[in-house]
């Protein structure tokens, strides 16, 4: 039974090859896949001052955390005051999936940040813990400071 089996099997991997039924594999995802769907993936994780790993993120914690462990392996600054002078400005309105985006939380400086996602959409470590916000929220519109883009 098992030689019937394995005769099948290359049989059938043999016409394969011949009628050209084999395909190449598919393109890895972008690097703005890569970091966007990576950071969906610790949606719920819990806020923590100073926090920089899965066990508790703060805002430039976490965006440093997606940056340095996925396939980008970026190493941007720890603080969202230092991101902000990094990278590329982009201009507001002109944002794309992997942009970082800031805010001035505390009313004078930059103060928080978070990778956008696309559709007005951005994602960050938010003292209710990593949530995806809304950049058509009162709050955030009043508090966007602009975008940098870290990703080639």
């Amino acid at each position: 039974m098992k030689r019937i089996l394995l005769a099948f099997v290359s049989l059938g991997l043999a016409a394969l090859l011949i009628l050209g039924g084999v395909t190449a594999a598919k393109a890895s995802p972008s690097y703005d896949q890569e970091v966007t769907e990576t950071a969906k993936l610790y949606k719920g994780t819990p806020f923590k001052w100073g926090g920089t790993t899965p066990k508790g993120f703060d805002a430039s914690g976490f965006t440093k955390y997606i940056f340095k462990t996925t396939v980008v392996n970026k190493d941007i600054p720890r603080t969202s005051a230092a991101q902000y002078k990094g990278g590329a400005a982009v201009v507001k309105g002109k944002e794309k999936m992997g942009d970082l985006v800031f805010f001035k939380t505390n009313g004078k400086s930059i103060s928080f940040v978070g990778i956008y996602l696309g559709n007005k959409e951005f994602i960050a470590a938010t003292s209710k813990g990593v949530r995806i916000q809304s950049l058509n929220t009162k709050y955030w519109k009043d508090n966007y400071a602009g975008a940098r883009r870290y990703l080639p």
